[in-house]
């Protein structure tokens, strides 16, 4: 059993469980509590296109291997990431993260909850023990019964006994409303953990990500650093000789200082991106960890399948968690109705009891209380009425939030399903630009060689190619990004690994 599916399975025993002690303690509780007056759910409907926009198209089908693409659902996050640090990093976050413990433990208490209302049901029996001595007034007698008992010396009573108070037929549902309502929010909380493990997944590998480009920037920069310290250093010497003019060694001291500037601010993002994961992952960064596969190594799985848009309502935890919040409203509609009509609450008790200890476990001393009480509003100024409209306007609220998220999911996979094309082909366009630029640069280089060009000329083609080589750096993060975030975006990451297919098969077999 997963640990989200314990909040579910919780659940279900518990609904079970209480059915025999009420058949035990008051059996036609059953029968009078079978229904509540909460209206019928019905799913509102989705309020978007049945497929996705033409420009989110798939990539083509692999005929070689003519395999389905994977739906992220179906995907564990250790089959989608290959990068065996990252892999590591999630591991780490997902034990120690403060955001994902919280939501783990809101489980709990939403649990608790579910059955301190279950709970309403049944009576609460508990058992009593008393004994009085008490002096008798010789004017008034005792105090619990003026006028009786001025001429006894001294008054003792001993009891005990077993019973409940005030216990509620569920004759209208309300109880059962209130207990349907709590396991909503506990199904809801259930879904919103799984929200906040998909989010924590995808910020993980995100950041990871800029982490591994903030690498490459510095890299970039420091080589960017050194090349623009080596030609002041050219420049400068040429002015000694009287081949360059001081303009000249201005520029390249100009282009010096800009290029330490980008490499400042290079590791000054590449640390703030490291304290980001630390705070992801909850911890310091180990030691241990194992290396990086270079950046525009990570072979992140592209051909995810979207399926429909309606396959969001089963594999978004927040769509589900919108549902389940919306459930909860209508079925407190149930008790807001339920306050209309009577209530019929019991007192009951069964003991012993006697003026002599020596007598309190005979026969005679036996004693029993049974005392039914009817409970009918009759005016209370429209509080009813308005408690029902307050439930009411909430389960309309809930409504509108539902086919919110709905459509919010709908245009994160639209989008990312947009990106992932068009950033694989910019992709292209912008390595092709990087490798002619470079091209160019060489060439500007060896016609200053030469005498041909002059140093500014080349300084301009280097600047070229380092600008194109940082775009092409940006344009692969956001592509790495988006494939991220669509798989998310379709719901994956709750699982760890996918179940086989020969797994499946063999278990089927087995079952046979």
């Amino acid at each position: 059993m997963t640990l989200f599916s314990a909040s579910s399975a919780l659940i279900k025993r518990s609904k079970k469980g209480w059915r025999y002690p009420v058949t035990l303690f008051l059996s036609t509780n059953i029968l009078l509590a079978g229904c509540t007056m909460a209206p019928k759910y019905h799913r509102p409907a989705a309020s978007v296109a049945p497929q996705w926009p033409k420009s989110a198209a798939l990539p083509a089908a692999d005929n070689t291997s003519m395999k389905p693409h994977p739906m992220a659902a179906d995907l564990g996050w250790q089959d989608f990431f290959k990068d065996a640090r990252l892999k590591a990093l999630i591991t780490i976050a997902i034990r120690e993260n403060r955001d994902l413990r919280s939501a783990i433990q809101a489980i709990g208490e939403a649990q608790a909850r579910y059955r301190v209302q279950r709970a309403s049901l049944l009576p609460a029996i508990g058992g009593t023990g008393e004994v009085m001595y008490q002096q008798p007034s010789g004017k008034s007698g005792l105090s619990f019964a003026p006028g009786v008992g001025e001429d006894i010396p001294r008054f003792h009573y001993y009891s005990m006994g077993i019973g409940f108070s005030s216990y509620e037929i569920d004759i209208f549902g309300r109880i059962r409303s209130l207990s349907k309502e709590a396991a909503e929010r506990a199904l809801m909380q259930e879904e919103t953990a799984r929200g906040t493990l998909i989010t924590l997944i995808s910020q993980v590998a995100n950041s990871y990500i800029a982490w591994l480009a903030d690498r490459e920037t510095l890299n970039l920069a420091e080589e960017s650093y050194q090349a623009a310290k080596r030609n002041l250093d050219l420049t400068q010497a040429l002015l000694d000789h009287g081949e360059a003019s001081l303009l000249t060694v201005n520029q390249a001291e100009t282009l010096f200082q800009q290029k330490a500037d980008l490499r400042e601010q290079a590791k000054r993002q590449m640390a703030w991106e490291e304290n980001n994961l630390v705070l992801l992952i909850g911890q310091p960064l180990p030691d241990n960890l194992p290396p990086p596969l270079p950046f525009g190594e990570q072979n992140i799985i592209e051909d995810l399948s979207p399926g429909l848009p309606s396959d969001l309502l089963e594999n978004r935890p927040d769509i589900r968690a919108a549902e389940h919040d919306l459930k909860a409203a209508n079925a407190d509609i149930g008790a807001a109705r339920a306050a209309f009509f009577p209530r019929l609450s019991l007192t009951s008790s069964v003991g012993n009891s006697s003026l002599k200890p020596s007598q309190i476990f005979t026969t005679a001393a036996n004693t029993w209380g049974f005392q039914p009480e009817l409970t009918v509003p009759i005016f209370n100024w429209g509080q009813n009425r308005a408690n029902l409209r307050i439930s009411k306007a909430e389960r309309d609220m809930k409504i509108t939030a539902y086919q919110k998220a709905i459509q919010s999911a709908f245009r994160d996979v639209s989008n990312a399903l947009v990106g992932r094309d068009t950033y694989r082909r910019e992709e292209v366009a912008l390595t092709q630009a990087a490798a002619k630029a470079e091209n160019n640069w060489n060439l500007a280089r060896l016609r200053q060689t030469q005498g041909s060009d002059s140093a500014i000329t080349m300084l301009n083609y280097e600047q070229t190619y380092y600008q194109a080589e940082y775009q092409a750096i940006q344009n692969r993060v956001a592509r790495y990004q988006n494939l991220v975030t669509l798989y998310s975006a379709l719901g994956g990451g709750v699982k760890e690994k996918a179940v086989s297919l020969d797994k499946t098969d063999k278990a089927a077999h087995s079952a046979h």
